[in-house]
């Protein structure tokens, strides 16, 4: 079961008591670390550590005197310190009954309106106390009972002692203030309304004090606000009121609100951050009498239907029942200041908090990118960015009033039995077959590291039951990586079903089981019930992302897509410098909804620095396709599809009438893309800087080698994506005359095309041998007769990217359809992994530890990684198989133990017999599309 609410933190404490009068500072320090790798060339001896500074404003100042691996326990060491030094002792004891919250809930409201703490009070009731006196001279000081709600977190907490659906319902908690009220010494209450006052006037002396602590209005002060209509169909609007020195600011919301008075406003709690004054201000429900409350009974006149007036869409967003129209405004008295906080709420403040209780939400918000980033499909700790998976799972979780997200992590053994692992033939003995391999993906399990982590999640309802469970067979060797990766998938599966909320109800399927979860689905469509019932309709069609649900799929491997984004305005020399699978890219960019009928457009969205790794899923599909058709320091436009509208709506700081009536039928976004740096895979970082030359260049070199000795006329690069091979072979004298390069993705193939026809140019114009050339589009797998027979096959750190099936598969499919008469064969070393990790920059936010399990793998899109023998088992039965024979060697190192960096096969084709002659060469079947041809006059077509 869930556990207790934890105690709040120490930083939680120290903002309570001061909020933006603490500053903290991060100080980062280089330390001395063991371990470093002697031999390569970039050993690694220091890693960053932080020291933790606090300034609270002329109280106190504090510096750690130790250091910390995380940015965030310095902070918090440096809270602690300072309550230690101030002597904040814990929250006074909260009353384990009913009764007692009563009667404590009585001396409280007694307590708010005693003379003696009037004047020194910081409580913010005072300051609605005070305006009050001031406006009308009444030393009863005369306030609506909202604004007890409004100013006292404890009167909650009390009010949910007494009666848990008081955390929901804000007419509860007013009719038990109001019953409390009755009982409370020296407290009045009306028997006409929901005003409250003192049943005596303060002194003088005391109103003096309290007008001087608490200031008022000097100058009228506009408030910008929204108001929420109750009728679904209806569109939330722009607001205002002015709040000047005579009168309260509830007054004013309550003309807007068409309310009898200030006294018939009530409040809901907080909406978005804590620090905020961000409420609903709603009107009462018609009570048919006051004395009615006095019993906790709420009726209404009519027939008694409160339901039918409740607003839905401010229900939803701030978790409690609201009744009709609502104001969303951001006024109120706090601790941290002595004069009435107001700032402005705008229909894009509407429309981002609401986001922000989406999944993926708050990781786009505080990317501030609405129409960009997405929620990434995989976690690294080098290249995540923002918020962490669990933060954001919290923060999903605490916002849609759920309980807190329940981690379980066990430590678990290799010894174990691992689903999915088995054992290959005798002579591999304890090799781990496809799905064992799996395991190891970004440290998981290995045989020589017993101690890894499996972690499960559970979610439960406000009320404690189980809504939804995620088992995992994966392993990890830190117990911080289980719990980030699953904390993702479980925000995947939820980012999944509330993109499919806009299907009619009568659609919509939830699942029970499926990829690893458990769903309890009348819990679930219970606590999600509001939420359904809001976005069933406030986006209507137009926003819609499917028709119909079925059982969904929770496939996180990102899609590949094909459909490249159409370019224009292309502007920037090419630099050469591309971003690729797994790089980090920044990009600056700005977004435009563009009315097709009016010729107009408005702009939505502007980010001058936005970082993101390519392939991970983390920005829109048409985008990263477009970036990766750029070089840097080049720039270009496209257009795309409409966004949902409420992302379009929550992405405008300013709203024009035209962006409330967009449709997908007459408007398109239009965005401007540049590139601006382009960082290499942490797989490429580190080969180059432990290898000279880098790994890359000596598999070139080790290409190149065997050309010349083959004295091999033509070439195929399997897999060849941006051409980095092909290109790279044009530098060195060989006797080629034909190289071909075949891929499935088009756009590595339009970046090939670009480098190799520059290449080819250069080569030309220096009237150097220039050798024809050809891109394919298609799969290696599918066989083409234009390609077979080529004296040398390459495909140089590939299969690693494929499930170990399908590289199975497709080494059948080389050796005995293209049977190229060598082919090489080149990928990572597992073994050599540990070497590589311990002499990369550690992660400055997390300690480096010894003996943490498996080791990750170089590059987060590896289906796997082999060991030399998983290596050399694969390759000897694939020979065997079809008639090559195989040897065995490698770039990287020195080859002894744990052997080479990149480990390489070298197939040859066995002589056959004239009649054995293989009739391939005749097949007619030809599926690839040429998709780039440079033709060699002198070369005959193949």
């Amino acid at each position: 079961m869930p556990t207790a609410t934890p105690a709040p933190t120490p930083k939680a404490v120290i903002h309570q008591r001061y909020g933006a009068k603490a500053v903290y500072r991060v100080e980062e320090v280089r330390e001395a670390v063991d371990g470093a790798c002697p031999g390569l060339a970039l050993p690694q001896s220091t890693r960053s550590v932080y020291r933790g500074h606090l300034d609270l404003a002329g109280v106190l100042s504090v510096t750690t005197p130790g250091t910390f691996v995380r940015k965030k326990d310095a902070e918090q060491a440096a809270a602690q310190m300072a309550i230690d030094k101030l002597g904040i002792q814990p929250t006074d004891n909260i009353p384990s009954t009913p009764e007692e919250a009563w009667e404590e809930l009585i001396a409280r409201i007694s307590y708010f309106f005693a003379d003696e703490n009037f004047p020194t009070s910081s409580h913010p009731l005072v300051g609605h106390l005070s305006v009050t006196i001031r406006r009308t001279r009444d030393l009863l000081g005369r306030i609506p009972i909202s604004a007890i709600v409004a100013c006292d977190v404890k009167v909650h907490t009390l009010c949910k002692i007494i009666d848990p659906k008081a955390e929901f319902d804000p007419l509860l908690v007013l009719s038990m203030i109001y019953n409390a009220a009755k009982q409370s010494t020296g407290v009045s209450v009306s028997n006409s309304n929901f005003w409250i006052q003192s049943q005596r006037p303060y002194s003088p002396e005391a109103v003096d004090l309290a007008l001087q602590r608490w200031s008022g209005i000097s100058d009228p002060i506009r408030v910008e606000a929204v108001l929420v209509p109750c009728v679904m169909e209806d569109e939330p609007k722009a607001v205002s009121f002015n709040l000047s020195e005579n009168e309260h600011y509830m007054v004013d919301i309550a003309s807007k609100l068409s309310a009898t008075d200030s006294s018939h406003v009530l409040v809901s709690r907080t909406v978005g951050k804590t620090s905020s004054e961000i409420r609903f201000y709603f009107p009462a429900p018609d009570v048919q009498l006051v004395s009615d409350l006095s019993n906790n009974v709420v009726g209404c006149r009519g027939d008694g239907n409160i339901n039918r007036v409740i607003n839905k869409r401010a229900s939803y967003i701030s978790g409690q029942t609201i009744y009709g129209d609502a104001i969303l405004a951001n006024v109120g008295y706090t601790r941290r200041d002595s004069e009435l906080q107001t700032e402005n709420v705008t229909l894009c403040t509407y429309y981002r908090t609401l986001l922000g209780k989406m999944p993926d939400g708050i990781y786009k918000i505080s990317k501030d990118s609405i129409l960009v980033a997405e929620l990434p499909c995989v976690y690294s700790r080098t290249s995540w960015k923002g918020p962490s998976p669990r933060d954001l799972l919290c923060s999903f979780c605490r916002l849609q009033r759920l309980s807190e997200p329940y981690f379980t992590v066990n430590k678990v053994s290799a010894s174990c039995n691992v689903p999915g692992s088995a054992v290959c033939s005798e002579e591999m003995g304890s090799l781990k077959t496809a799905k064992q391999s799996q395991c190891a993906k970004d440290g998981r399990i290995d045989k020589e590291n017993p101690d890894v982590f499996k972690c499960y999640v559970k979610i439960f309802s406000k009320k404690r039951e189980l809504l939804l469970e995620y088992s995992t067979d994966d392993n990890w060797s830190k117990e911080s990586d289980a719990i980030q990766n699953s904390a993702l998938k479980v925000l995947i599966w939820f980012n999944h079903y509330f993109k499919q909320l806009n299907t009619h109800m009568e659609k919509l399927y939830l699942p029970k089981s499926t990829d690893g979860f458990t769903i309890y689905p009348n819990i679930f469509l219970q606590e999600f019930a509001m939420c359904l019932s809001v976005y069933g309709k406030s986006s209507g069609g137009d926003s819609g992302t499917c028709s119909a649900v079925g059982p969904f799929t929770m496939d996180t491997s990102q899609q590949q897509l094909e459909n490249s984004a159409f370019l224009t305005d292309i502007d920037g020399q090419d630099s050469g410098v591309f971003p690729s699978h797994g790089s980090l890219t920044c990009i600056s960019y700005s977004v435009y909804v563009l009315m097709k009928d009016k010729r107009k457009k408005y702009l939505l969205e502007v980010n001058n620095e936005f970082e993101f790794e390519i392939g991970a899923g983390a920005v829109r599909t048409q985008l990263e396709s477009c970036i990766t058709q750029l070089s840097v320091d080049q720039s270009a436009s496209f257009v795309d599809e409409l966004s949902d509208r409420d992302l379009i709506l929550a992405a405008a700081s300013e709203l024009s009438p035209d962006l409330s009536k967009i449709s997908r039928d007459s408007c398109v976004l239009e965005f401007s893309v540049k590139v601006l740096q382009v960082t290499e895979p942490m797989e490429d970082r580190m080969e180059k800087a432990l290898f000279s030359p880098p790994l890359s260049k000596q598999r070139v070199e080790f290409a190149v080698r065997h050309i010349n000795q083959l004295h091999a006329t033509t070439l195929v690069d399997f897999g060849c994506g941006s051409g980095s091979l092909l290109d790279s072979l044009l530098e060195h004298p060989t006797t080629l005359e034909k190289i071909v390069g075949v891929d499935i993705s088009r756009k590595g193939l339009t970046r090939a095309a670009k480098s190799l026809h520059q290449k080819l140019s250069k080569k030309l114009l220096m009237q150097s041998n220039v050798p024809a050339a050809v891109l394919y589009h298609g799969s290696v797998t599918d066989f083409d007769s234009r390609v077979y027979g080529f004296d040398i096959g390459t495909c140089l750190e590939v299969i690693e990217h494929v499930e170990e099936d399908e590289a199975s598969l497709f080494g059948s499919v080389v050796l005995s359809s293209f049977c190229p008469a060598v082919l090489i064969v080149s990928t990572p070393n597992y073994e050599y992994n540990p070497i590589l990790q311990r002499s990369a920059m550690p992660n400055k936010e997390e300690e480096p530890e010894e003996n943490t399990g498996p080791c990750k793998f170089r590059n987060h899109d590896h289906k796997f990684e082999w060991t030399r023998a998983q290596f050399q088992h694969w390759a000897t039965g694939l020979a065997a198989s079809h008639s090559y024979s195989v040897e065995f060697s490698g770039v990287g190192g020195s080859g002894e133990e744990p052997g080479y960096a990149s480990q390489i096969a070298v197939f040859r084709r066995m002589t056959r017999d004239q009649e054995e002659s293989s009739p391939k060469e005749d097949d007619p079947r030809q599926p690839y599309e040429v998709l780039w041809e440079w033709a060699n006059a002198s070369m005959p077509s193949n």
